[in-house]
């Protein structure tokens, strides 16, 4: 059984997400005070997480920094506010989807399921290491290392990345890192990807690599390789 902590402070919302998850098999727990949103999620060690952004003392992107501070867990972002910029700055946060607020319990339960598939049954295949360019990517740790530093992705990142070596050289459809890395498109904005891409780039930009992400314009990314220069 998967555990979920979900940080929403609307007592009638938490309640009703809790008794719709639980019917799904999900263990649900909320958060006791939050002057010490880290005190429960250390204490929970829980397998997938929901902020609402909008909560008492700090909001959930102050959460979203702490948490990603010290774990990679997978985390889903809730929003009543109708500011693009709330999905934006979620996902260069490290955030792994995002739900506008009201929503249809039916897509949250389906961005939660995709967010688990691709997390954990990736995470049972991934133990191999890839070299690309000078670096080696450790699809077990989540990072990448050359002469020049190590950098731990997030579980986004380090698949987008997975799906760009895999086809190095060749063109990588948005469609197919879309649909790969959410399940279903229906529910995902255009520009969720994008911040994705870029973030990742940002990322290995600390180690030299990232130009080698390249963006084709109306059609995917690439991931070039030294072969063809």
């Amino acid at each position: 059984m998967f555990k979920l902590l979900l940080i929403e402070d609307d007592k009638t919302l938490f309640q009703e997400m809790k008794e719709r998850l639980n019917q799904w098999s999900y263990e649900v727990f909320g958060i006791t005070d939050f002057n010490h949103v880290m005190r429960d999620f250390t204490e929970r060690k829980p397998d997938l997480v929901i902020i609402d952004i909008q909560l008492p003392k700090y909001d959930g992107f102050h959460w979203c920094r702490m948490i990603r501070s010290h774990s990679n867990v997978p985390i889903i972002f809730l929003s009543s506010r109708d500011h693009p910029t709330d999905m934006v700055m979620s996902m260069q946060l490290g955030a792994d989807d995002f739900v506008q607020k009201p929503f249809h319990f039916d897509v949250l339960i389906a961005k939660i399921q995709a967010t688990l598939r691709r997390v954990y049954n990736y995470s049972v295949e991934k133990n191999e290491l890839k070299t690309w360019w000078d670096a080696t990517v450790d699809y077990e740790k989540n990072t990448v290392e050359n002469s020049a530093g190590t950098i731990e992705l997030t579980k986004n990142e380090i698949f987008i990345l997975k799906l760009l070596i895999e086809q190095k050289n060749k063109i990588v459809s948005r469609d197919h890192l879309i649909n790969s890395l959410w399940n279903d498109k229906r529910f995902i904005s255009d520009n969720t990807l994008t911040v994705n891409v870029n973030r990742l780039r940002k990322r290995l930009d600390k180690i030299g690599l990232g130009t080698f992400i390249e963006t084709k314009v109306g059609q995917g990314y690439i991931a070039i390789e030294e072969e063809s220069i």
